[in-house]
């Protein structure tokens, strides 16, 4: 943090921008994945090589939130030293949505040696915790060399156990005791700044860093968009029917996200004194289906726009659109309305069954029907998001309790 004082913003710098760029081409590749296998099971091969890059980049994240000074060298050395790792394991996921994933494990374990040493030598996490939290990384990055000896299923139970440790050395810490305390208990502690200082997670640099990587996920659809229509030689109706829903697409994915959900984020993060585990449900854990959402969209509008699209496209932009809405808490009725959760899942279900219209509308009558069902979505969201906010304000855990 600069000299000015405590008061002063964090921005997110040039060189986590420049990071960023590696995860481009990562999110690209696990989005082409299920161009190539637009089916159930492609779904979950993307999802398991997601996840995992998805918990690498919150490592740099959540390493250069809490850093020191902004500008020192060697912040910016181990962050660029992260970026070949990174890559590699963006080339391998080609590799692993075919099932050989050794590779990808391979480079894994090397992005957490470089997080490892990293949080030893600039994070502002001392005494016990960070000691823990550089042998966590130690222990992920043996374990992940390790797995690349395992044989499938069996690989992908043993990365799900070590993100499940880095998630919680990074953002819970020490396991709760079980006690007495109910769940309202849990939360209100959550809106308890840490005990130490040095655990505070910035909340104007996580919400920015956030919200940048989730415009780089949303020119993925844009991407899609033009990648499809170049190589379409008849350019008739249907063709600039798909291309311009393609586009209002994503600006309304655009305004649903930093028209509510991104302010109203923030404001929990802040009243919490940057509480970690708020960080956590709120942004790691909480942001992970909507940006997953994005790339699944991503190619299923790729797909729409094909000479002959496959009947999996539908379900694709339709699954991805549900999961999003219900991530941006985009579908979450007012507190004061009556039957509110029946209203929700009835808007959820209504979502999924867009691409049930498949069979009697073409793919891109499906993405017209979505976008129009997601600017309806974006214009309610706009009305109902001054009421939601003052909800949050009056008692943040609103944006917690029955969600």
């Amino acid at each position: 943090m600069s000299a000015e004082g405590a008061t002063a913003v964090r921005r997110v710098s040039w060189v986590e921008l420049y990071f960023d760029l590696i995860f481009v081409f990562a999110m690209r590749q696990a989005a082409h994945t299920l161009v190539d296998e637009p089916s159930w099971r492609g779904v979950l091969t993307a999802f398991v090589l997601f996840v995992p890059l998805w918990w690498t980049w919150i490592g740099f994240v959540i390493l250069y939130n809490r850093s020191g000074a902004e500008d020192a060298v060697s912040h910016r050395l181990f962050v660029l030293a992260g970026t070949l790792p990174c890559a590699v394991a963006a080339i391998e996921v080609h590799g692993g949505s075919h099932g050989d994933t050794a590779g990808f494990a391979l480079a894994l374990a090397a992005t957490r040696a470089v997080l490892a040493v990293a949080f030893w030598f600039t994070s502002d996490v001392s005494g016990p915790a960070g000691r823990r939290l550089t042998l966590g990384y130690v222990l992920s990055t043996v374990v992940f060399a390790l797995s690349a000896l395992v044989p499938t299923p069996w690989r992908y139970v043993v990365w799900l156990l070590m993100l499940a440790q880095e998630a919680g050395l990074l953002l819970l810490g020490r396991k709760p005791r079980r006690a007495r305390t109910g769940q309202e208990e849990t939360l209100r502690a959550m809106l308890k700044p840490p005990s130490e200082a040095t655990l505070r997670i910035d909340p104007a640099h996580l919400a920015e860093r956030f919200g940048l990587f989730m415009i780089i996920l949303f020119g993925e659809i844009v991407i899609s968009v033009g990648s499809a229509a170049i190589l379409v030689e008849d350019r008739g109706l249907a063709y600039w029917i798909g291309v311009l829903s393609g586009f209002v697409l994503a600006a309304a994915l655009w305004w649903i996200y930093f028209g509510s959900a991104a302010e109203i984020n923030e404001h929990v993060l802040r009243a919490s004194g940057g509480n970690p585990a708020v960080a956590y449900g709120l942004y790691a854990a909480g942001h992970l289906g909507p940006a997953f959402s994005l790339l699944v969209m991503a190619a299923g509008v790729s797909l729409a726009l094909e000479h002959d699209p496959p009947g999996s496209a539908g379900w694709l932009i339709a699954g991805g659109l549900a999961v999003y809405l219900v991530g941006t808490q985009a579908v979450v009725p007012p507190l004061s309305m009556r039957f509110g959760r029946l209203v929700r899942i009835v808007a959820v279900g209504a979502t999924v069954g867009l691409a049930l219209l498949q069979p009697w509308i073409t793919a891109v009558g499906v993405l017209l029907v979505a976008t129009i069902w997601t600017v309806v979505a974006a214009a309610l969201v706009t009305w109902h998001h001054p009421g939601r906010l003052g909800e949050v304000v009056a008692d943040p855990l609103a944006i917690f309790r029955g969600r």
